[in-house]
């Protein structure tokens, strides 16, 4: 029985491991479970178990592995030889001379791409590891799983499932929070919901909470700010922008992810397939996650839109730099103001005076 696992999720992965291991150990046949209700694997003193780091193992040491037979272990008991770093592998021959009777795991921290098609015929003339190995394991009869990132709506659903896996409550704005600013980072996750729920101390943990102790949990307010500012809501956004500074987030910094936001409006306009969000984030240095998140947003603005919040939120960061305006706090105000379509509100108009002599 071989078995690959590869993808680009190396916690959800480490979960996949540790249930398939423990399912071949006890004579099973490793089918897939819910990952989510899972805890961690510990197969550290795992009787029957062989790990191999095929980054500094030899080849041969695998085929020996599932060959050996503990010195106490019962005639019958399945050998289990889990290959950790399978990307390493320059070859898949010593698959031939695996042993049936033994199972072998091999694990990459990466997504590894098939050689079918115009690539299988390069192949067979040496070409790595990377192209060949899941067409090599399903050619003999084995399996490979390729786990992927969670989806964007997947995201609340898993972090809903860790916390109560964790005994943690979530207060439904926390978890908004959480969701936003962490996306499909399931390792992340983990700590972050075994972090709070320390800090909540079998408490509810709320929105403060996970803003006050997560990185980039700011991002998630700035993100209701982004929404009620492209309805045009000033009822709303003026609070939720009052609130942001109260909190002690300086005005720069918001105007900043304000800005960054709006970039992603920018491409989420145009309502990208996969592929097209994995491109333009990569020109942004963000998340095809992010970029998809923003799409229903998006609708109904045109560049045009997007242009000319642009020029409030360029106007808005001119006047702050150069004191145009009577504060940080009233300029960033005006533009809020001035994105929801307030009439009178236009900081434009300061960038055609001079700016105030300082001292």
């Amino acid at each position: 029985m071989v078995f690959l696992l590869h993808g680009e999720d190396p916690f959800r992965t480490r979960l996949r491991v540790g249930e398939l291991v423990e399912s071949l150990l006890a004579g099973g046949t490793g089918e897939p479970g819910d990952l989510s209700q899972r805890r961690s694997p510990q197969l550290g003193g795992a009787l029957g178990l062989t790990r191999i780091d095929a980054r500094s193992d030899p080849v041969d040491a695998i085929t020996m592995a599932g060959q050996s037979q503990g010195l106490f272990a019962a005639v019958d008991e399945r050998q289990v030889v889990l290959v950790e770093h399978a990307e390493a592998l320059t070859g898949a021959e010593f698959l031939a001379s695996f042993p049936g009777e033994s199972a072998l795991v091999l694990v990459a921290v990466e997504a590894l791409r098939a050689g079918r098609g115009r690539t299988r015929a390069r192949a067979k003339v040496g070409v790595t590891a990377e192209l060949a190995l899941p067409d090599a394991v399903q050619d003999i009869g084995g399996r490979a799983q390729r786990i992927e990132r969670l989806l964007p709506f997947e995201v609340k659903g898993w972090i809903g499932a860790r916390a109560r896996l964790h005994q943690v409550t979530f207060q439904p704005d926390a978890m908004d929070a959480l969701a936003f600013a962490l996306g499909p980072d399931t390792e992340r996750i983990e700590n972050e919901v075994q972090k709070l729920g320390a800090y909540a101390s079998g408490a509810p943990v709320s929105a403060a909470d996970v803003r006050a102790l997560v990185s980039g949990a700011i991002e998630s307010d700035i993100f209701e700010l982004t929404k009620a500012v492209v309805r045009r809501n000033h009822r709303e956004a003026v609070p939720l922008l009052e609130r942001l500074l109260a909190e002690g987030n300086a005005p720069q910094q918001i105007l900043a992810l304000l800005l960054w936001q709006f970039r992603v409006l920018l491409f989420a306009s145009t309502a990208p397939s996969g592929a097209d969000a994995e491109r333009q984030a990569k020109a942004i240095r963000s998340s095809p996650g992010a970029i998809l998140r923003y799409v229903q947003h998006a609708r109904g603005l045109s560049r045009s839109d997007i242009a000319r919040a642009y020029e409030t939120l360029y106007a808005t960061d001119i006047s702050i730099k150069t004191g145009r305006a009577d504060s940080d706090e009233a300029a960033l105000l005006l533009c809020v103001l001035d994105l929801c379509g307030v009439a009178g509100a236009d900081l434009r108009d300061l960038l055609l005076t001079e700016a105030p002599r300082r001292g």
